[in-house]
């Protein structure tokens, strides 16, 4: 494949992935834990405060990469924010992971460059989850970038590369605390493929080099973790989390999935008439691991460790997050991304074996529709059915009913004499609660409390109630409220108190009889 269409390949790509990734992207309604990234970096923007949490929320980066984002379109407070500029930091970071391709190019080859591109950018996994506001997709363009600038690093020589690599590797530390488990497994499979595919040749990397990669991912940790050296206390805290990281992956939770839950979830979902499937993806990407044990001109070359390297990564990046009990599907990205570009090594390997140029020419016509077919899911499950229980990629998604309920408050409170700042009661566990306080940000006298004794969370005129505690509710209330039942997630309703005066204003306003 020639420089010019190899590039024009990968541009198509990077446009079509752009396209998929920002087309509506408030389609689907903020999944709670984007909720409380969206308010953790409401703190940020409004009053410069970050102290990274031991207990949840990962790591900083992106708090502080959504900043720009948020004044490049003036938006200065948290109620001010909204899905797109949030969002669109995490499509950014699905943008990037493409863009890293062409960094191979030299590597493994052209073809398979362009046959990776399209398939990141088509991935309905790696589409649906880059418009999550969570920290998996900056995580998996980090771990890659690592990936790629430490087999540079080894095969190239010099400074530059030793240095990226350690930038990728503070980034990816300062993002998400599985960092430590993704680094070391692209350092093993760097080293196998290299003892395995070059063993007459030292390594070019100096120590000099070594120190100034791992020097330039210190200086990343600690400038994040330090939140820009304003609490440099905070240094330690990661270190005090780990334990509740060990727990969550190791111990038993309601996210405990069994070893081929990623594997199912590419390979096959069906629900209600719908189906999705990446096994293109999956059977290339064998296609990549088989190639990489073959050399194809006898000797040992390059771009044979590279495919090594490669493969070994995605292999055992795969076994590390299938052999976790805890997974929650977007865990997917950092290891799939390294899978896709082995898949692309598997296209081209195929590509080359095969002698006859009409099997070839066949071969690209079945990878060119099963790629169509790949987009045309990503699409539909971004968009159309972006909440819908069907679509394998939800998962303890808020549903729309839940946006209704929020607009119905902001109703009342434009009816109430204080206006938005009618005082609202959520009374809920913390589960419940979310992602409720982003969808009120702009109300300020919203309070949260997790059972229904305070008599000050009885006073609202609006209230809002999971149902363990709707009996108490309607016995204290009695005839005063009206009352209301939302969903908030599949299986999961509150009930939505009024009082009855400012029920009768709403119904008024509607023009009720």
């Amino acid at each position: 494949m020639t420089r010019a269409l190899a590039a024009a390949l990968v541009g198509l790509a990077l446009a079509a992935g752009l396209f998929l990734r920002v087309a509506r992207l408030d389609a689907r309604p903020m999944h709670h834990d984007e909720a409380n990234q969206a308010v953790k970096f409401g703190a940020l923007l409004e009053r410069g405060e970050y102290r990274y949490d031991a207990s949840d929320h990962h790591g900083p980066t992106l708090y502080y990469f959504t900043l720009p984002a948020a004044w490049l379109r003036g938006q200065h407070t948290l109620a001010a924010l909204d899905e797109g500029t949030l969002r669109c930091v995490t499509v950014a970071a699905g943008v990037v992971t493409i863009l890293l391709l062409p960094l191979l190019s030299g590597a493994i080859g052209r073809t398979a460059v362009a046959a990776s591109a399209w398939f990141m950018a088509l991935s309905p996994v790696m589409v649906f989850y880059s418009r999550m506001y969570i920290q998996e997709s900056l995580f998996a363009a980090f771990t890659l970038a690592f990936a790629v600038a430490l087999g540079r690093a080894v095969t190239a020589g010099g400074a530059a590369w030793p240095v990226i690599a350690g930038l990728a590797a503070g980034l990816a530390l300062a993002t998400k605390e599985t960092s430590v488990l993704v680094l070391p497994a692209a350092l093993i499979a760097c080293g196998a493929a290299w003892w395995s595919a070059r063993p007459a040749r030292p390594s070019v990397l100096t120590r000099g080099a070594l120190l100034a990669g791992l020097a330039a991912a210190a200086a990343i940790v600690v400038l994040f973790y330090s939140s820009f050296f304003t609490a440099p206390e905070s240094l330690l805290e990661p270190f005090r989390g780990a334990h509740t990281y060990v727990n969550r992956g190791l111990g038993a939770s309601t996210h405990d999935h069994p070893w081929h839950y990623y594997l199912a979830l590419l390979a096959y979902s069906a629900s209600g008439g719908l189906t999705w499937t990446e096994a293109l993806v999956l059977v290339l990407a064998l296609a990549g691991v088989w190639s990489a044990w073959r050399s194809e001109d006898g000797a040992l070359d390059s771009r044979l460790f590279w495919r090594r390297y490669l493969a070994g990564y995605a292999i055992l990046t795969t076994a590390i997050f299938s052999a976790l009990p805890y997974k929650t599907p977007w865990n997917i990205l950092p290891f799939y991304a390294g899978v896709v570009v082995v898949a692309g090594i598997g296209f081209a390997w195929l590509v080359r074996s095969t002698p006859s140029r009409l099997a070839r020419a066949a071969l690209t016509a079945v990878v060119v529709l099963a790629s169509v077919q790949l987009g045309w899911q990503a699409r539909r499950a971004s968009v159309t059915y972006a909440a819908d229980p069907r679509n394998p990629y939800v998962y303890a998604q808020t549903v729309p009913d839940a946006v209704r309920m929020a607009s119905r408050i902001r109703d009342l409170a434009s009816l109430d004499s204080h206006g938005t700042a009618m005082q609202v009661s959520v009374i809920a566990s913390p589960y419940e609660q979310w992602p409720l306080p982003w969808y009120l940000r702009a109300m300020p006298n919203v309070g949260y409390w997790v059972d229904a004794g305070d008599p000050v969370a009885m006073q609202a005129p609006v209230i809002v109630s999971s149902m363990d505690h709707a009996p108490a509710l309607d016995q204290a209330l009695g005839e005063r409220y009206v009352s209301e039942f939302y969903g908030l997630r599949p299986n999961v309703l509150l009930s939505l108190y009024v009082e009855r005066d400012l029920w009768n204003r709403l119904l008024a306003s509607a023009g009720a009889p």
